[in-house]
């Protein structure tokens, strides 16, 4: 079975004013990453600082580590209740995308 791939918008870079101050290029940063993943947080709320897959619990200034995953595969499908979205530490979302990696190589081996 293929997976689908639904296609994700690259951003370009824009050229960055040199009067600006490196404080306020910094918070431009963060603002334009904090409306990156509308998902992210309230998936965070709704399912709670811990890794679906091997439980492990992390504090609010490890939060960093944990990703948003879809269930479906499908980025774009965000519902509010959180229905599509599990919370996976960076290492099980890795492990999680190479599964199917490992065996669409596997198959096409034989």
């Amino acid at each position: 079975m293929k997976r689908k791939h639904y296609g994700v918008r690259k951003r370009r870079l824009r050229k960055v004013d040199s009067n600006k101050s490196a404080e306020d290029i910094v918070s431009e940063l963060k603002q334009a990453s904090s409306t990156a993943n509308p998902y992210r947080e309230p998936s965070l709320k709704i399912h709670g600082l811990i890794c679906a897959k091997c439980a492990r619990e992390f504090e609010y200034r490890d939060r960093h580590l944990l990703t948003v995953h879809h269930k479906d595969g499908n980025p774009r499908n965000n519902p509010a209740d959180g229905s599509n979205w599990e919370n996976l530490c960076v290492y099980c979302h890795e492990d999680e995308h190479s599964r199917g990696l490992l065996g669409d190589y596997l198959h096409d081996e034989k």
